[in-house]
């Protein structure tokens, strides 16, 4: 079964107010359009395009609730598919991992924190890894701490450049504290719970200051953040991540831990259906230091590229190692395809086309998708094809 959704994008203030309305070909709302939302989550579940098509049930969340059988078996929709649309940056923030988030959900409850409360951190018990796929050149995000080494260099720069010698003391106290045993997680706790003074003013005139050209997009970003959060300790901690732009198709993976924040740019991102986030600056929300000094990943990285696996046909796949979901990409560029390329779905799934049009045929009926079409599919139309000429996102579970 195929069920034609019907949604309408998030206002956060981050949001682009042109990407998502230019991808998708919709009209614009005026409005910043930071995310559209495809899923049963209880925050904004999606409306059905014609309710009369599953018994009256107005969204995914009840209809769901009242048939499970259209989930072939999961006890919930696993997954939430966005798209995304940053025009400002994002919160730092990381995510728990399924221990921590059940124990913090059912601490918080056993305080009688409301779920809706502003300081409240776990407003489930499920994790939310995540993984996001860019749909145009210029998607930049921090993830995860950079090498130390690599830190240093870039702190020995600015430390170089800086304007005085107070500036340059300050950036060179920062340097030893990374240096000293257990640097990483003790500088972090030190930035966001008692910024050093001066510390702050010192980075953004040193980065400001003329460099050698290694480290120039860093030294742009700081400036950038000064503008959007002055004086916000964030700052700093950006300066300890790895920053990355990506071109159209290439994505991350987001692990429970890793510290993170999308900077500019649009694209369809895909994560377990939880909405725990813990903050850790570059936003006037709530920050538990504390709990997300549990929950952070302290172990530097490289950047967590997630490769898809060719499938043939036009189709590859992105698969994370959580078994909650993975997307499919579907490219069928060029002349119409008649016959089509095939994907055997191992669970229920959500898709979205975001360029030309596509039809997916299944074992028990088809539907065609426009540029800015979506719709939930039943596990049991098991094998699918795709035919036609543009791009769609298929989000499933895995098998």
């Amino acid at each position: 079964m195929f069920v034609p959704l019907r949604a309408t994008p998030r206002d956060y203030a981050w949001g682009s107010s042109t990407a998502i309305a230019e991808v998708l070909g919709s009209e614009r709302s005026g409005r910043p359009e930071a995310e559209l939302w495809l899923g049963a989550h209880p925050g904004a579940p999606t409306p059905i395009a014609d309710p009369s098509t599953v018994g009256g049930h107005a969204d995914l969340e009840r209809w769901l609730a009242a048939d499970p059988s259209a989930l072939g078996g999961h006890g919930s929709l696993p997954f939430l598919l966005k798209v995304l649309a940053a025009a400002h940056p994002l919160s730092l923030q990381a995510h728990p991992d399924l221990h921590r988030a059940a124990a913090g959900f059912a601490a918080e409850n056993a305080r009688g924190v409301p779920l809706d409360a502003p300081h409240r951190n776990y407003k489930d018990a499920l994790h939310k890894p995540e993984l996001i796929v860019a749909l145009r050149d210029g998607f930049e995000a921090l993830c995860g701490f950079r090498e130390l080494d690599a830190t240093d260099a870039l702190l020995a720069e600015l430390v170089a450049s800086s304007p005085d010698p107070a500036a340059a003391a300050r950036i060179t106290m920062l340097r030893g504290m990374l240096a000293a045993p257990d640097g990483l997680r003790d500088t972090v706790r030190t930035l966001l719970e008692q910024l050093p003074g001066g510390l702050l003013d010192a980075l953004v005139a040193s980065a400001a200051a003329p460099g050698s050209g290694a480290f120039d997009a860093e030294r742009t970003l700081v400036g950038r953040l000064a503008q959007e959060y002055p004086g916000d300790p964030g700052i700093a901690v950006a300066l300890l991540l790895n920053l990355v732009t990506l071109r159209a198709g290439e994505a991350l993976y987001l692990p429970a831990g890793n510290i993170h924040a999308y900077l500019r740019g649009i694209g369809v991102e895909l994560m377990a259906a939880s909405d725990n986030v813990l903050r850790g600056g570059l936003t006037p929300k709530h920050v538990d230091v504390p709990e997300l000094l549990e929950v952070l990943e302290f172990e530097p990285r490289p950047v967590p590229w997630l490769t898809p696996t060719d499938l043939g046909g036009g189709l590859s796949l992105f698969v994370p190692d959580v078994p909650d979901f993975e997307l499919l990409r579907v490219d069928l560029s060029g002349e119409p395809s008649e016959q089509g390329s095939s994907f055997r779905l191992p669970g229920p799934g959500i898709a979205i086309v975001v360029d030309g049009s596509v039809r997916i045929t299944g074992a028990t009926s088809s539907i065609e998708l426009g540029r800015g079409g979506y719709a939930f599919i039943t596990p049991d139309e098991t094998e699918l094809r795709f035919s036609g000429t543009g791009t769609l996102f298929l989000a499933t579970t895995q098998a």
